[in-house]
Protein backbone atom coordinates (compact mmCIF):
# COMPACT_ATOMS: atom_id res chain seq x y z
CA UNK A 1 0.00 0.00 0.00
CA UNK A 2 1.46 3.58 -0.83
CA UNK A 3 0.18 6.89 -0.83
CA UNK A 4 -1.19 8.79 -4.00
CA UNK A 5 2.04 10.59 -4.73
CA UNK A 6 -0.29 13.58 -6.36
CA UNK A 7 -2.21 14.12 -3.31
CA UNK A 8 -2.07 17.16 -0.46
CA UNK A 9 -1.32 14.84 2.48
CA UNK A 10 1.69 13.22 0.25
CA UNK A 11 3.06 16.22 -0.26
CA UNK A 12 3.48 17.83 3.30
CA UNK A 13 4.60 14.03 4.37
CA UNK A 14 6.89 14.03 1.62
CA UNK A 15 8.20 17.57 2.64
CA UNK A 16 8.13 16.94 6.41
CA UNK A 17 9.45 13.47 7.18
CA UNK A 18 13.36 13.80 6.93
CA UNK A 19 13.18 16.56 9.04
CA UNK A 20 10.77 14.78 11.72
CA UNK A 21 12.73 11.86 11.37
CA UNK A 22 15.74 13.19 11.83
CA UNK A 23 14.54 15.69 15.12
CA UNK A 24 13.19 12.48 16.85
CA UNK A 25 16.41 10.40 16.55
CA UNK A 26 17.80 13.39 18.18
CA UNK A 27 15.38 13.84 20.74
CA UNK A 28 15.86 10.08 21.50
CA UNK A 29 19.36 10.27 21.70
CA UNK A 30 19.06 13.06 24.37
CA UNK A 31 17.11 11.08 26.70
CA UNK A 32 19.54 8.22 25.86
CA UNK A 33 22.98 10.14 26.75
CA UNK A 34 20.93 11.21 29.87
CA UNK A 35 20.24 8.02 30.93
CA UNK A 36 22.71 5.23 32.93
CA UNK A 37 23.57 3.23 29.72
CA UNK A 38 24.25 5.76 26.98
CA UNK A 39 24.67 3.11 24.20
CA UNK A 40 22.07 0.66 25.34
CA UNK A 41 19.52 3.50 24.83
CA UNK A 42 20.53 4.95 21.68
CA UNK A 43 20.86 1.71 19.84
CA UNK A 44 17.18 1.41 20.80
CA UNK A 45 16.17 4.84 19.57
CA UNK A 46 18.36 3.64 16.25
CA UNK A 47 16.20 0.02 15.98
CA UNK A 48 13.12 2.85 16.16
CA UNK A 49 13.99 4.82 13.52
CA UNK A 50 15.45 2.04 11.59
CA UNK A 51 11.58 0.76 12.00
CA UNK A 52 9.99 3.81 10.81
CA UNK A 53 12.21 4.56 7.90
CA UNK A 54 11.27 0.78 6.62
CA UNK A 55 8.16 1.22 6.99
CA UNK A 56 7.68 4.69 4.80
CA UNK A 57 9.50 2.85 2.45
CA UNK A 58 6.73 0.60 1.86
CA UNK A 59 4.42 3.31 1.86
CA UNK A 60 6.10 6.03 0.03
CA UNK A 61 9.58 4.64 -2.38
CA UNK A 62 11.35 6.91 -4.36
CA UNK A 63 12.21 3.93 -6.65
CA UNK A 64 9.80 1.25 -6.45
CA UNK A 65 11.63 -1.23 -8.45
CA UNK A 66 14.03 -1.23 -5.39
CA UNK A 67 11.54 -2.47 -3.23
CA UNK A 68 11.68 -6.01 -5.49
CA UNK A 69 7.51 -6.17 -4.77
CA UNK A 70 7.01 -9.62 -5.39
CA UNK A 71 4.53 -11.11 -3.90
CA UNK A 72 6.13 -12.72 -1.10
CA UNK A 73 5.63 -9.33 1.19
CA UNK A 74 4.58 -11.28 4.76
CA UNK A 75 7.68 -13.71 3.83
CA UNK A 76 9.68 -10.82 3.37
CA UNK A 77 8.51 -9.24 6.79
CA UNK A 78 9.29 -12.58 8.31
CA UNK A 79 12.88 -13.26 7.26
CA UNK A 80 13.61 -9.83 8.27
CA UNK A 81 12.26 -10.23 11.87
CA UNK A 82 14.05 -13.69 11.94
CA UNK A 83 17.82 -12.92 10.16
CA UNK A 84 17.59 -9.40 9.34
CA UNK A 85 16.68 -8.29 13.08
CA UNK A 86 20.52 -9.89 13.58
CA UNK A 87 21.77 -8.13 11.24
CA UNK A 88 20.26 -4.49 11.95
CA UNK A 89 21.46 -5.37 16.04
CA UNK A 90 25.27 -5.75 14.77
CA UNK A 91 24.68 -2.53 12.21
CA UNK A 92 23.63 -1.01 15.42
CA UNK A 93 26.42 -1.95 17.29
CA UNK A 94 29.08 -0.61 14.66
CA UNK A 95 27.15 2.69 14.36
CA UNK A 96 27.74 3.22 18.17
CA UNK A 97 31.41 1.88 17.72
CA UNK A 98 32.85 5.64 17.17
CA UNK A 99 31.16 6.21 20.60
CA UNK A 100 32.12 3.58 22.42
CA UNK A 101 35.96 4.60 21.03
CA UNK A 102 35.54 8.15 21.86
CA UNK A 103 34.41 6.91 25.68
CA UNK A 104 37.32 4.64 25.94
CA UNK A 105 40.16 7.15 24.35
CA UNK A 106 38.61 11.19 25.04
CA UNK A 107 40.19 10.78 29.15
CA UNK A 108 43.51 10.15 27.98
CA UNK A 109 43.39 12.36 24.96
CA UNK A 110 41.85 15.10 25.93
CA UNK A 111 44.48 16.45 28.12
CA UNK A 112 46.68 16.83 25.08
CA UNK A 113 44.96 20.38 24.33
CA UNK A 114 43.47 22.95 26.13
CA UNK A 115 42.34 24.64 23.09
CA UNK A 116 38.47 23.20 22.57
CA UNK A 117 35.98 26.21 23.62
CA UNK A 118 34.14 24.41 26.31
CA UNK A 119 32.68 27.84 27.89
CA UNK A 120 30.22 27.58 24.33
CA UNK A 121 27.17 26.42 24.26
CA UNK A 122 26.87 22.29 23.65
CA UNK A 123 24.64 23.26 20.73
CA UNK A 124 27.12 25.18 19.45
CA UNK A 125 30.32 22.85 20.39
CA UNK A 126 28.44 20.20 18.54
CA UNK A 127 28.08 22.72 15.42
CA UNK A 128 31.84 23.41 15.35
CA UNK A 129 32.69 19.91 16.42
CA UNK A 130 30.34 18.66 13.44
CA UNK A 131 32.12 21.06 10.81
CA UNK A 132 35.85 19.91 12.01
CA UNK A 133 34.78 16.13 11.84
CA UNK A 134 33.46 16.96 8.56
CA UNK A 135 36.34 18.02 6.92
CA UNK A 136 38.21 14.38 8.07
CA UNK A 137 34.95 12.87 6.51
CA UNK A 138 34.95 14.35 3.55
CA UNK A 139 38.82 14.06 3.38
CA UNK A 140 39.17 10.59 3.84
CA UNK A 141 35.62 10.34 1.10
CA UNK A 142 37.52 11.63 -1.14
CA UNK A 143 40.63 9.93 -1.23
CA UNK A 144 38.55 6.52 -1.47
CA UNK A 145 37.01 7.53 -4.58
CA UNK A 146 40.41 9.48 -6.10
CA UNK A 147 42.98 6.46 -5.15
CA UNK A 148 42.50 2.60 -6.45
CA UNK A 149 44.24 1.15 -2.99
CA UNK A 150 41.46 2.84 -1.04
CA UNK A 151 38.80 2.88 -3.05
CA UNK A 152 39.08 -1.47 -3.37
CA UNK A 153 37.94 -1.08 0.37
CA UNK A 154 35.57 1.69 -0.14
CA UNK A 155 33.66 -0.12 -3.34
CA UNK A 156 32.04 -2.41 -0.98
CA UNK A 157 29.64 0.83 -0.15
CA UNK A 158 29.33 1.19 -3.75
CA UNK A 159 28.66 -1.90 -5.01
CA UNK A 160 24.64 -2.28 -3.87
CA UNK A 161 22.25 -1.83 -7.01
CA UNK A 162 19.37 -0.23 -4.77
CA UNK A 163 19.34 2.40 -1.58
CA UNK A 164 17.68 1.48 1.35
CA UNK A 165 18.18 1.49 4.91
CA UNK A 166 19.30 -2.24 5.46
CA UNK A 167 22.49 -1.35 3.60
CA UNK A 168 23.26 2.00 5.38
CA UNK A 169 25.89 0.49 7.34
CA UNK A 170 27.90 -1.61 4.49
CA UNK A 171 31.00 -0.51 4.88
CA UNK A 172 34.52 -2.85 4.79
CA UNK A 173 35.99 -2.64 8.24
CA UNK A 174 39.20 -0.50 7.23
CA UNK A 175 36.90 2.09 5.36
CA UNK A 176 35.57 2.46 8.84
CA UNK A 177 38.67 2.90 10.66
CA UNK A 178 39.78 4.98 8.28
CA UNK A 179 37.17 7.50 8.10
CA UNK A 180 36.94 7.44 12.21
CA UNK A 181 40.31 8.11 12.16
CA UNK A 182 40.54 11.23 10.08
CA UNK A 183 37.38 12.71 11.68
CA UNK A 184 38.37 11.78 15.19
CA UNK A 185 41.71 12.70 15.70
CA UNK A 186 41.96 16.01 15.46
CA UNK A 187 38.58 16.84 18.17
CA UNK A 188 41.20 14.29 20.17
CA UNK A 189 43.62 16.74 19.78
CA UNK A 190 41.81 19.99 20.29
CA UNK A 191 40.61 18.57 23.68
CA UNK A 192 37.02 18.46 23.10
CA UNK A 193 34.55 16.94 25.63
CA UNK A 194 32.98 13.55 25.21
CA UNK A 195 29.44 14.60 24.71
CA UNK A 196 30.22 16.42 21.52
CA UNK A 197 31.99 12.92 20.51
CA UNK A 198 28.84 11.71 21.40
CA UNK A 199 26.42 14.06 19.48
CA UNK A 200 28.43 13.89 16.67
CA UNK A 201 27.99 10.17 16.56
CA UNK A 202 24.28 10.66 17.22
CA UNK A 203 23.91 12.96 14.36
CA UNK A 204 26.09 10.63 12.28
CA UNK A 205 24.04 7.68 12.49
CA UNK A 206 20.59 9.37 12.18
CA UNK A 207 21.66 10.85 8.68
CA UNK A 208 23.15 8.03 7.44
CA UNK A 209 19.59 6.04 7.74
CA UNK A 210 18.47 8.80 6.24
CA UNK A 211 20.67 9.32 3.21
CA UNK A 212 20.24 5.72 2.28
CA UNK A 213 16.42 5.53 2.90
CA UNK A 214 14.53 4.74 -0.02
CA UNK A 215 11.42 7.39 0.70
CA UNK A 216 10.49 10.02 -2.12
CA UNK A 217 11.22 12.80 0.68
CA UNK A 218 11.38 16.70 -0.49
CA UNK A 219 14.65 18.31 1.40
CA UNK A 220 14.64 21.47 -0.38
CA UNK A 221 17.22 24.44 1.02
CA UNK A 222 18.14 21.13 3.55
CA UNK A 223 20.58 20.41 0.09
CA UNK A 224 22.38 23.39 0.26
CA UNK A 225 23.45 22.29 4.23
CA UNK A 226 22.79 18.55 5.04
CA UNK A 227 23.61 15.47 2.97
CA UNK A 228 20.42 14.42 1.92
CA UNK A 229 18.57 11.13 -0.08
CA UNK A 230 18.90 13.30 -2.88
CA UNK A 231 22.58 14.10 -3.17
CA UNK A 232 23.78 10.73 -2.25
CA UNK A 233 21.93 9.04 -4.99
CA UNK A 234 23.66 10.95 -7.48
CA UNK A 235 26.81 10.16 -5.63
CA UNK A 236 25.82 6.56 -5.96
CA UNK A 237 25.84 7.12 -9.68
CA UNK A 238 27.58 4.58 -12.15
CA UNK A 239 28.49 8.17 -13.72
CA UNK A 240 31.74 8.87 -12.58
CA UNK A 241 30.93 13.25 -13.09
CA UNK A 242 28.26 12.37 -11.11
CA UNK A 243 29.33 9.85 -8.28
CA UNK A 244 32.71 11.68 -7.83
CA UNK A 245 30.68 14.55 -5.90
CA UNK A 246 28.89 15.09 -2.76
CA UNK A 247 30.97 13.24 -0.38
CA UNK A 248 29.83 14.88 2.89
CA UNK A 249 28.75 12.34 5.05
CA UNK A 250 26.88 15.05 7.38
CA UNK A 251 27.31 18.71 6.24
CA UNK A 252 28.09 19.66 2.59
CA UNK A 253 30.32 22.29 3.03
CA UNK A 254 33.56 21.38 2.27
CA UNK A 255 31.38 19.85 -0.96
CA UNK A 256 30.32 23.64 -1.29
CA UNK A 257 33.99 24.96 -0.76
CA UNK A 258 35.41 22.60 -2.36
CA UNK A 259 33.70 22.55 -5.75
CA UNK A 260 32.56 18.51 -5.42
CA UNK A 261 29.12 19.77 -4.31
CA UNK A 262 26.56 18.48 -7.45
CA UNK A 263 22.95 18.87 -7.45
CA UNK A 264 21.11 19.39 -11.18
CA UNK A 265 17.51 20.04 -11.53
CA UNK A 266 16.38 17.10 -12.39
CA UNK A 267 15.51 13.48 -10.68
CA UNK A 268 18.59 11.78 -9.03
CA UNK A 269 20.34 9.10 -10.69
CA UNK A 270 18.37 5.46 -9.73
CA UNK A 271 21.38 3.91 -12.27
CA UNK A 272 23.86 3.05 -9.46
CA UNK A 273 26.37 0.36 -8.44
CA UNK A 274 29.96 -0.09 -9.66
CA UNK A 275 31.58 -1.85 -12.77
CA UNK A 276 33.62 -3.67 -11.10
CA UNK A 277 32.54 -7.04 -8.55
CA UNK A 278 32.45 -7.65 -5.39
CA UNK A 279 32.08 -11.11 -3.48
CA UNK A 280 29.56 -12.35 -2.83
CA UNK A 281 29.90 -13.79 0.88
CA UNK A 282 30.12 -11.67 4.25
CA UNK A 283 33.88 -13.46 4.70
CA UNK A 284 34.98 -12.92 1.33
CA UNK A 285 33.73 -9.55 0.68
CA UNK A 286 36.23 -8.81 4.23
CA UNK A 287 39.70 -10.25 2.65
CA UNK A 288 38.85 -9.55 -1.01
CA UNK A 289 40.50 -6.55 -1.09
CA UNK A 290 43.42 -8.05 0.48
CA UNK A 291 44.79 -9.73 -2.88
CA UNK A 292 45.49 -8.57 -6.17
CA UNK A 293 43.07 -10.61 -7.93
CA UNK A 294 40.08 -9.52 -5.41
CA UNK A 295 41.13 -5.74 -5.57
CA UNK A 296 41.27 -6.49 -10.13
CA UNK A 297 37.39 -7.89 -9.69
CA UNK A 298 36.78 -5.00 -7.58
CA UNK A 299 37.84 -2.22 -10.06
CA UNK A 300 36.75 -3.98 -12.78
CA UNK A 301 36.79 -2.52 -16.54
CA UNK A 302 34.62 0.03 -17.79
CA UNK A 303 31.87 -1.41 -20.07
CA UNK A 304 31.70 0.39 -23.66
CA UNK A 305 28.39 1.49 -23.25
CA UNK A 306 29.37 3.25 -19.89
CA UNK A 307 32.46 5.24 -21.25
CA UNK A 308 29.84 6.04 -24.09
CA UNK A 309 27.61 7.77 -21.33
CA UNK A 310 30.23 9.48 -19.81
CA UNK A 311 31.24 10.99 -22.66
CA UNK A 312 28.31 12.56 -23.61
CA UNK A 313 27.62 13.30 -20.53
CA UNK A 314 31.32 15.21 -20.17
CA UNK A 315 29.59 16.88 -23.67
CA UNK A 316 26.40 17.70 -22.01
CA UNK A 317 27.60 19.32 -19.41
CA UNK A 318 30.67 21.51 -21.54
CA UNK A 319 27.55 22.94 -23.60
CA UNK A 320 25.78 23.79 -20.44
CA UNK A 321 28.72 25.61 -19.09
CA UNK A 322 29.00 27.39 -22.58
CA UNK A 323 25.35 28.32 -21.94
CA UNK A 324 26.48 30.03 -18.23
CA UNK A 325 24.21 27.72 -16.41
CA UNK A 326 25.63 27.53 -12.70
CA UNK A 327 25.85 23.55 -12.68
CA UNK A 328 28.82 22.84 -10.81
CA UNK A 329 30.26 19.22 -11.26
CA UNK A 330 33.12 16.76 -10.42
CA UNK A 331 35.35 15.59 -12.73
Amino acid sequence: MTFQSSSRLYAAVSSLLWPAIFCAGLTGSYFAFHSQMHLLWFNVVYLSVVATIALFERLMPYEETWLDADGETFNNLAHTLLSKGAVQIAAAISTSFPMAVAIVAQPFLSHKANIWPDQLPMALQVVLGLIIAEFGLYLAHRLAHEHLSLWRFHALHHSVERLWVINTGRFHIIDSLFKIALSQIPLYLLGAPLPVFLWIGAVTAFIGLLTHCNIDVRTGPLDWILSTPRLHRWHHSKLLAEGNTNYGENLVIWDQILGTYYNPPRPSSIDIGITGKVADSFLAQLVQPFSKKGAKQIIGKKPKELRDKEELAAKAAAAREQANEPIRKSS
